[in-house]
């Protein structure tokens, strides 16, 4: 019970802000990730499972029974789910996939402006045992046991200082990957390669185009990169003057 008790007292624990400068080096090492092409090919696996997990989780809320994700090498991904193949259930199914990374990222900012650095890196843990329960090929599996073991090392070896700037980087690294992500969404459909995309099977659901959708999921990055910089204190939040 007193080993219970501890790990949740270190679960829950509020943790100083990192100074500006620490966080902002955070962030330039996760944007140099999404930038440089190699680093961006291994690490768009864990945009990948976000993804597929706002597809599965979206589909299980809306009722449709969940069949099972699947992840690939080449970074792509599919989650398989019954019901209705029309009607809003779908449609937010749908809409969930490329807005995840965003949301995801947007909600972890939140715990980690608040303090709960730590609570941040166990609730991402939590959550990939979610997803791993509902993976169905060994290379999902792989991907996702990666990415755990991943961020169980940096809660349970780093300091406090590091898990903080450990949980900055994921952070920044998930919000910025939502928004390259989409950006080779629209240079994938323009090359005509992408004609089962989310966009286009919302395009096809709703007879609104393609490119709109796009520009949602858009809409969506920029909006909660904007807002997280503002709940980690590096960014003004814009006021609309009334």
């Amino acid at each position: 019970m007193d080993a219970l008790l501890a790990f949740w007292e270190r679960v829950t624990s509020q943790q100083p802000a990192l100074p500006a400068a620490e966080s902002w080096i955070a962030i330039a090492v996760a944007a140099a990730v999404v930038l440089f092409p190699p680093g961006w090919r291994l690490a768009r696996h864990a945009v990948t499972i976000a993804h597929e997990a706002g597809h599965a989780l979206v589909a299980m809320l809306t009722g449709r029974k969940l069949s099972g994700i699947r992840l690939h090498s080449d970074t792509s991904g599919v989650t398989v789910s019954r019901g209705r193949p029309r009607g809003p259930a779908m449609i937010a199914t749908l809409l969930a996939g490329y807005t995840a990374p965003a949301i995801l990222g947007l909600g972890a900012s939140w715990m980690l402006g608040a303090g709960y650095a730590t609570g941040m890196l166990w609730a991402l843990l939590a959550a990939l045992v979610l997803v791993l329960a509902q993976v169905r090929n060994w290379f999902g599996l792989w991907s996702v046991l990666v990415s755990g073991v991943l961020v169980f090392a940096a809660t349970w070896l780093l300091d406090e200082r590091w898990r903080a700037l450990v949980a900055t980087a994921i952070v920044a690294f998930v919000l910025l990957g939502a928004l390259r992500a989409t950006i080779e969404l629209q240079r994938v459909r323009r090359g005509g390669r992408a004609r089962n995309s989310d966009a286009d099977q919302l395009a096809r659901l709703t007879h609104i185009p393609g490119i709109v959708w796009v520009g949602v999921f858009l809409v969506v990055a920029v909006g909660c990169a904007v807002v997280a910089g503002a709940f980690l204190g590096l960014t003004p939040l814009p006021s609309i003057a009334g």
